[in-house]
């Protein structure tokens, strides 16, 4: 799996929000965080459907594609300008600068006749009042945020908007995009409004921080320029359906640099549906940070094992550290990346095989807050199995 942050999950750096325009020139950096699980948990009784492509656009189906200014045309009524008033700052400001402004402007997109809009959550959290313009229209209205995650950086608004406003996007899913795939995205950035960019999916099951530290998976990268306002729009691929939300860039200069990242939609779908059916969204939470056991690690250290998830951290207090999870003790640097070893292996988890850290977090996921885990460990040449009961995931990280 290729990774944005090191294969030892823990703060090696932090991902610059790509989107979150404020009255103050310059944006914020989400600050790094404690990697945990990620999920939403159990599904509501809002389904939000797979869609197909849009009518229209000279045979989209069969070529498998259409022109970026296709897309545009049938796309943009559906891309939202949002303005938020009293917005939360999202962590300290780069080089010391000012503090944020507490007015910011996004994107976000309209998914059904009843209004909804998906967009980023830290375009919203903490604001006092938001207001929405669709498309070309000029005209504004009040929006209600339904909920947000920040968990997953995905809120959901709606707009009391006649029908005739409202030009819902058909959703993709992400799971079916590959690298090289064509993507167009529309947004704001700078406040520029309905602004479309192009290019292709650059890599896929990238990892970012979402704004309370834990971390996002399976996330898109893309070269099509993504700057400060785009946050909360479409990516759409090359039949108009959206694939992804544009959420962050990675740059050192506060500009688009080619490196921009968008939430999936699969993820942004599950999301969306807790919110509009219940408000918030729950997610599984164990309480460890983990490294996956590679082949030059076993060797360094001389264990017998080839496959697992070193463990390298346990919260306090947290459901792992009630049921005896330990950390490691040591320090190696391997390949240049420094992991802790001395801790639990975890190779198993309900009883499959674990091959990285990635299965376990997957295996969290499919879980929700009051459900048992049951780890098989291995430390020092010794094997045990524990039981986990998850509980809520915390509101941030430790």
């Amino acid at each position: 799996m290729s990774r944005l942050a090191s294969y030892a999950r823990s703060p090696f750096g932090s991902a610059v929000l790509g989107g979150l325009v404020v009255a103050i020139l310059g944006w914020v950096a989400i600050a790094a965080g404690w990697i945990e699980s990620e999920d939403s948990g159990g599904s509501g009784n809002v389904v939000l459907p797979i869609s197909q492509p849009a009518p229209g656009g000279d045979g989209a189906e069969a070529g498998g594609g259409v022109s970026v200014s296709q897309i545009y045309d049938r796309t943009s009524p559906g891309v939202a300008h949002i303005e938020a008033t009293g917005v939360s700052p999202q962590g300290p400001v780069p080089f010391g600068g000012p503090a944020p402004r507490q007015t910011a402007t996004g994107s976000g997109f309209v998914i059904d006749e009843e209004g909804r809009i998906v967009t980023n959550a830290h375009v919203v959290d903490g604001a006092s009042e938001i207001s929405v313009k669709l498309g070309e229209d000029e005209k504004s209205y009040e929006a209600e945020l339904v909920g947000e995650d920040a968990s997953t950086d995905i809120a959901v608004l709606r707009v009391d908007a006649g029908q005739d406003a409202l030009e819902p996007l058909a959703l993709g899913e992400s799971n079916g995009v590959d690298v090289g795939d064509p993507v167009v995205a529309i947004g704001n950035p700078f406040g520029l409004d309905r602004t479309a960019t192009a290019g292709i999916v650059s890599a896929l099951q990238r990892e970012i921080q979402a704004p309370n530290g834990f971390t996002i998976r399976d996330v898109i990268q893309t070269d099509a320029a993504i700057n400060p306002g785009n946050s909360g729009g479409p990516l759409l691929d090359a039949t108009g359906r959206v694939v992804g939300v544009n959420s962050q860039i990675e740059s050192s200069s506060g500009g688009n640099v080619g490196i921009g990242f968008a939430v999936p939609i699969d993820t942004a779908r599950e999301v969306a549906q807790q919110l509009i059916s219940n408000g918030e969204v729950q997610h599984a939470y164990m309480g460890i940070t983990g490294a996956d056991l590679t082949s030059e690690i076993a060797d360094v250290v001389n264990m017998d094992a080839d496959a697992g998830a070193l463990v390298q951290s346990v919260v306090p207090g947290s459901p792992a550290d009630e049921a005896g999870i330990e950390a490691g003790d040591a320090t190696v640097n391997v390949n240049g990346q420094r992991v802790r070893v001395g801790g639990d292996l975890i190779v198993a988890v309900d009883g499959r095989d674990v091959q990285d850290m990635g299965d376990v977090i997957s295996a969290v996921d499919s879980k929700s807050p009051g459900d048992e885990l049951e780890l098989t460990l291995l430390r020092g040449g010794d094997e045990r199995t524990v039981s986990i009961e998850l509980t809520e995931r915390p509101a941030s990280t430790p």
